[in-house]
């Protein structure tokens, strides 16, 4: 990991504005942005227990990071954020926790949806949203209506989802296709398995964060991560802002991804795009 860590922007007396401004446009002069950044949200309950507070402490403290992380991304230009909100496992939470959770959810959603309408954010849901409470449902098909022509970042929120849930889902539809006669066997490659899954139309993310300090998926987008470049970072999700985000991404910019290929043929298209530049401007 980069070694050299930004401290939050918004800490900093007077021009704490323009201090962050400079340090997007540090990160867009470094090198590339994630297109798509997919964060697995953990440590609310480990947050909320060091202070002597209740997990749903956390989960409140969290909304705030959301919020950050949103704006932030948004800023940067970022076209997908993909956020784990709520596993398929977490239904197995105490009854209690779960209905806090559900009505922290609708309240956030009620709050928040008119703020990601101005700021040009489009919302959907991966997961089997079907399970959730209606009053929950309701919010999420009221906010996906509201922002659904917005054209800047596009903030997917996976619910009630797992990635074995959503893998198991896209075979059992490709399985009826084929029993309908629709595709056969042969036809099933990974394209097409990766237009049934939840995401179909959605690139892979480019980068998966997730916090806490745990090394571990989660059973968080299975397929979709196959080679994502992944930042651990030690923050509990609450005390995770812009600053922590900048770090990841710097973090990122300075991978080499391979795709199975070595360093060579990754860089070889490089130095010939840099070789034709100059031709261009010398006019041969």
């Amino acid at each position: 990991m980069n070694s050299k860590k930004i401290s939050d922007p918004r800490h900093r007396s007077g021009t704490a504005e323009s201090s962050d401004q400079s340090l997007q446009a540090e990160l867009k002069r470094k090198g590339n942005i994630p297109a798509h950044i997919a964060v697995i949200m953990d440590g609310n309950g480990r947050w909320a227990k060091k202070r002597g507070l209740p997990r749903i402490a956390g989960h409140h403290e969290g909304v705030e990071s959301v919020r950050d992380t949103v704006e932030a991304c948004g800023q940067l230009g970022v076209k997908y954020l993909t956020l784990y909100a709520f596993s398929t496992e977490n239904w197995k939470r105490p009854k209690e926790e779960v209905s806090l959770l559900m009505r922290l959810l609708m309240g956030a959603l009620r709050d928040e949806t008119d703020k990601l309408h101005r700021n040009n954010v489009r919302v959907h849901t991966i997961g089997d949203t079907a399970s959730l409470p209606a009053e929950v449902q309701t919010e999420l098909k009221e906010a996906i209506e509201r922002t659904k022509q917005n054209s800047g970042l596009n903030l997917l929120l996976a619910l009630s989802y797992s990635g074995r849930w959503d893998m198991a889902t896209a075979m059992r539809a490709i399985a009826h296709e084929v029993e309908a006669g629709k595709i056969g066997a042969g036809a099933i490659d990974e394209t097409l398995i990766g237009k049934y899954l939840s995401t179909g139309g959605i690139p892979d993310p480019d980068l998966l964060i997730r916090t806490s300090g745990e090394f571990r998926i989660s059973n968080f987008l299975l397929w979709q991560l196959a080679y994502s470049e992944i930042y651990i970072s030690p923050c509990y999700w609450p005390d995770f802002r812009r600053a922590e985000l900048y770090n990841a991404i710097g973090d990122y910019q300075q991978r080499e991804r391979r795709f199975g290929m070595v360093s060579e043929q990754v860089r070889e298209p490089q130095r010939s795009q840099i070789s034709q530049f100059f031709k261009n401007l010398s006019g041969t």
